[in-house]
């Protein structure tokens, strides 16, 4: 929906017209380009890159391999390719704040560059993710970007994750591919990067555990200072940036004074010279280009730039400076010798840019866009509402920029029937350069015209026309629960007249509902996976699943409308079970579908003593003790429920979720860190059953080989590392050549009841349908006092 006239002052807000002035002025003062590298949202180095835009006016960019899909999620239950598509919207809300140009490895949600999950190893990473195709990627967006540096935020050490060993060994080839002409894969212009840095810091931390030193410091990015604009600290206006990776809970507040500096360690250098600062070797500004057929019209060019910002902040006099210097630029492009164009002309083009969005914003020159509806279909339209404020300018004129399938009639925007659906994983953002659907402004001020765009308020999504909302989309059957109907629900269709139609396994019956269909297994049914398609007037439809966040622009993810239907062979207790969420997980709902008797306890019931007698079983699901309000302060009445016979299962928790070692559980237990020594990332690692004739692995289900099998992901992280004598530890497992770790399930009798916590990811696999976690969670939860 159209953002609400409070959600849009409260967006003004944050922008205000000096700082908007001040940050279009900063990046006239050169013409270097820097671009760090990671392998996941959030792994960019925020406060440096905010240093180096806003004081130094680098042109700052980011390549990223993969969306973070197997990364976890503090904010919700979106996993897989669905987390993908939010930490991509987060990331390009990080990129507005910092001015920073986005480029991502990974391009559709299916692409080979993916999220698998924490990884050791660089070479295993690579080896997934198809180093070919990795470099392929990365040369494409060295020659498309073309920096002047570039910086890995990670060190290829043992200790570190692999995905991050990874992308660092990857700018350490691409130096060399990027430039190579005869390099075949990729048709663009090759480009030499002239610098490689590696950061001359540890990445050590709670996650990671750096097994070497870091190299030494070859040259230091201050942290120092204030931006002039803001009055804010350089890691402040970071952790601006990285407050919206939300799913990962970033942001946390600077003290002043407790600001850092960068220390880098110069790693391939193709110029000559001492590298003193980072712009040792490089041309700095444009009047330090050495192309003598323009070097006149670019020393005028840069003396205009460097007036408009000594202007600061008396609008007439910048205009004026950033006319002239705009039409020297565009001089320069016009003339611009063959022989100088591969190594200026982008650079050149960079400066139009920003000196465009300098004069429509000097120009107090406002433009605002919105449409009337932000999910359509192809064959619909919507109104476009267009907002203008002249300002200075002599003149505006406003178009909408649209993709090709789109058209805008008498203030109408229209979708062709054959027009592509929205991509939630685009390969590219730039935020002062947004792609289309969007807005270009011509702005004339004082007889120059210059043209920049400007994006839609919120941009709207095209869903497939043959689509709906279907929930759930993964859920299962138990043959030893009586129940063997399911209910898919069908929402979203486009409209009464298309005819929904569910196309089930032989001996299934699919009954429509008014909400959508009523699925009956057959009695014999047979364990196994199972798929039900939908269809939409006779066509394969299209399942939306939509993502919508207070912190983020609206996606939409479109995949095949499928339902998977896992039918389990689980025996089950008659226990009565608690289930206490912390909402990021949907353990009580697997739970209520294996047929058990689950019960989502509200605060009051854990205020109640009376109440927790009634449950035989109680469930703590992940990062609960962290956004479960005041659940920290009911664990002694739970130490009290569990030592009168009560059943207490936790699961994996992160040391700083709040877990207090020594008041969550009944006994001391602690969560190991850094994280890296303390998790099994082999999803097939071999699992040794340490007490085989425990009853967790005997009632009420014998738990086999058969049970480890089929694994998604990981076996495992978070795992304890600390323990008291009480506690028995029931598994043995590892990765390969490394020690084998006991901590991922440890049980303890607690007087007349039970304590168990699994760092195990169970509720992963259950939303994965592994048969085995539904059998191991079963007995978990069975009360055997």
């Amino acid at each position: 929906m159209p953002l609400t006239d409070q959600e849009r002052i409260v967006n003004e807000k944050k922008t205000p017209h000096l700082l908007q002035l001040w940050r279009s002025l900063t990046p006239l003062q050169t013409i270097v380009s820097f671009m760090n590298t990671g392998a996941h949202p959030d792994d960019e180095t925020s406060a440096m890159l905010a240093a180096m835009a806003f004081r130094d006016g680098i042109d700052i960019s980011y390549a990223c391999s993969t969306r973070g899909e197997g990364g976890q999620n503090d904010i919700g239950t979106e996993t897989g390719q669905a987390l993908g598509v939010l930490r991509t919207a987060e990331m390009e809300r990080a990129c507005d704040i910092l001015n920073l140009r986005m480029y991502w490895h990974s391009q559709t949600p299916d692409d080979s560059i993916f999220d698998f999950g924490f990884s050791k190893s660089g070479i295993e990473t690579l080896g997934k993710w198809d180093k070919k195709r990795t470099l392929k990627r990365f040369v494409e967006i060295i020659r498309t970007e073309r920096p002047d540096i570039i910086c890995p935020t990670f060190l290829d050490i043992p200790g570190q994750h692999g995905h991050h060993r990874a992308m660092t060994e990857a700018a350490h080839l691409v130096m060399d591919l990027a430039a190579d002409p005869n390099y075949d894969e990729c048709d663009l212009e090759p480009w030499q990067v002239k610098k490689m840095y590696l950061p001359a810091w540890s990445g050590a931390g709670q996650a990671y555990d750096d097994d070497l030193p870091p190299p030494p410091a070859t040259l230091t990015i201050s942290g120092d200072g204030i931006e002039a604009g803001s009055g804010w600290s350089y890691h402040r206006i970071g952790q601006q940036s990285r407050a919206f990776h939300r799913t990962q809970a970033m942001g946390r507040w600077v003290p002043s004074g407790e600001e850092h500096h960068f220390p880098l360690h110069l790693a391939d250098s193709r110029l000559d010279g001492p590298d003193v600062v980072l712009e040792s070797g490089l041309a700095k500004t444009l009047a330090d280009v050495n192309v003598p057929e323009i070097s006149t019209i670019l020393k005028k060019a840069q003396a205009q730039m460097d007036a408009a910002r000594a202007s600061f902040p008396d609008n007439v006099k910048i205009l004026k400076h950033a006319n002239s210097a705009l039409e020297s630029v565009r001089e320069a492009i016009k003339f611009c010798p063959e022989n100088a164009k591969a190594d200026v002309l982008h650079k050149l083009v960079r400066k139009e840019t920003q000196l465009s969005n300098l004069i429509r914003v000097a120009a107090r020159v406002e433009v605002i866009g919105r449409t009337d509806l932000d999910v359509l279909r192809p064959g619909e339209a919507t109104p476009l509402t267009i907002e203008i404020r002249k300002g200075r300018s002599d003149q505006v004129v406003v178009s909408p920029e649209l993709p090709d399938d789109w058209s805008y009639i008498d203030g109408q925007i229209s979708i062709d029937d054959r027009a592509d659906v929205s991509d939630p994983y685009p390969s590219i953002y730039l935020p002062d350069t947004p792609t289309v659907p969007c807005l270009n402004v011509e702005v004339t001020v004082y007889g120059v015209t210059s043209c920049s765009r400007v994006q839609l308020e919120v941009q709207p999504n095209v869903i497939p026309l043959k689509s709906a909302i279907m929930t759930p989309v993964t859920q299962i059957i138990n043959v030893n629960a009586n129940r063997r109907q399911i209910d898919v629900a069908v929402d979203g269709v486009m409209n009464d007249a298309e005819r929904t139609n569910l196309i089930v396994p032989d001996g299934w019956v699919a009954n429509a509902t008014n909400m959508g269909f009523e699925v009956t297994a057959p009695d014999n049914v047979d364990v196994g996976l199972y798929e039900l398609s939908l269809t939409v007037s006779d066509v394969p439809a299209q399942s939306v699943t939509e993502i919508n966040y207070p912190h983020v622009a609206p996606r939409a993810l479109a995949q095949p409308a499928k339902v998977k239907v896992l039918v389990i062979d689980t025996k089950l207790s008659n226990s009565r079970i608690g289930y206490v969420g912390g909402g990021n997980d949907r353990v009580d709902y697997w739970l209520a579908q294996m047929g058990l008797n689950v019960t989502p306890l509200a605060d009051t019931d854990l205020q109640s003593d009376q109440t927790l007698a009634t449950y035989d079983s109680i469930v703590i699901g992940i990062f609960a003790m962290k956004f479960r309000d005041g659940l920290l302060e009911q664990m002694p009445r739970l130490h009290k429920w569990c030592e009168n016979g009560g059943n207490l299962v936790t699961l994996y928790h992160r040391p700083w979720d709040n877990w207090n070692p020594d008041a969550v559980p009944p006994k001391y237990l602690k969560i190991g860190q850094p994280s890296l020594r303390w998790r099994v990332t082999d999803e097939n690692a071999e699992v040794e059953i340490l007490q085989p004739e425990h009853s967790i692995f005997n009632l009420p289900n014998i738990i086999s080989s058969n049970d480890w099998e089929g694994w998604h992901k990981e076996r495992g992280l978070y795992f304890a590392m600390d323990w008291d004598a009480s506690y028995t530890p029931l598994l043995s497992m590892h990765d390969p050549d490394e020690q084998a770790l006991l901590g991922s399930m440890l049980t303890a009798k607690i007087n007349k009841g039970r304590h168990t916590h699994t760092s195990l990811i169970l509720h992963h696999q259950m939303e994965k349908l592994t048969p085995g976690a539904f059998n191991i969670m079963a007995n978990l939860i069975y009360n055997d006092g």
